[in-house]
């Protein structure tokens, strides 16, 4: 049995890495490509008027890494500017990138699911009136935490740091795909993106999904994979632990003797 970790490059590696430290048959296999900004400028002006904002709030780990590549020299995180995170990964992102962890604003450890309603969860008990609000985010991305902030009376302001984009699988990641198909039994998806999955779609649309296994780290993330026809999917939560987890029980269950009657 091997887990199939979908994210960006970058990010799918250090998962690999990890998840192999807990003894975890897992490989890289990204279906999302993260490209740079078009316009980098937007985001060095988003720097320089970052001390003006409130709250700068990050939807990915992706986020993180495009904004901090278009930082000003000597620029600093301001001390009175809140960062917004969704979720572990986009936390550890900006920990890594020195923002001090008083500033960081994110859903609690044990929040049921992470995304943006858990992070408002946390925002909501503070005064937003009059306040300047920064979104990074990709191309496209929900509204939803924006438009809350914007009903509670603060001003949001949106900029693209990077693009997510079909990716061009090089050799072995053709290979670990083509497996995934032919013997769909040895293989578990781990899909934290609805976008991975409608790429995948795109790489291989004759493929069939019925006997394939996928864990997804949000609801929705898990409805795009039963929409593409994905036999059997599970919500994993997006941290380590839970995923180690979720991975003994299946191991367990899977090599459990057949009960005969």
């Amino acid at each position: 049995m091997r887990l199939l970790v979908t994210r960006p490059q970058h990010q799918a590696d250090d998962w690999v890495a990890r998840l192999r430290e807990r003894g975890i048959d897992a490989h890289a296999l990204p279906l999302i490509a993260i490209v740079a900004c078009a316009e980098p400028g937007a985001l060095q002006s988003a720097w320089a008027g970052l001390p003006a904002h409130r709250l700068a709030m990050f939807v990915s780990p992706n986020a993180v890494t495009s904004f901090f590549a278009a930082r000003l020299p000597g620029a600093e995180w301001p001390a009175a500017t809140l960062a917004g995170s969704t979720g572990p990964g986009t936390t550890q992102a900006l920990v890594a990138q020195g923002v001090a962890s008083a500033c960081i604003v994110e859903p609690p450890a044990d929040a049921a699911q992470f995304d943006s309603e858990a992070l408002w969860q946390q925002l909501a008990p503070r005064d937003w009136q009059g306040a300047s609000v920064l979104v990074v985010r990709g191309a496209v991305g929900r509204d939803w935490l924006a438009e809350k902030l914007a009903a509670r009376g603060a001003t949001v302001q949106f900029v693209e740091a990077y693009r997510r984009e079909r990716p061009r699988l090089r050799a072995s990641h053709k290979a670990f795909l083509n497996d995934a198909i032919v013997t769909p039994q040895q293989s578990i998806w781990l899909f934290s993106s609805s976008q991975a999955v409608h790429n995948l779609l795109q790489l291989v649309p004759s493929a069939s999904w019925q006997r394939s296994k996928a864990w997804a780290s949000h609801p929705r993330i898990a409805q795009a994979a039963l929409s593409a026809g994905f036999g059997s999917v599970q919500t994993v939560a997006p941290t380590l632990d839970a995923i180690v987890a979720e991975w003994t029980r299946s191991i367990q269950s899977n090599s459990e003797p057949e009960q005969r009657s």
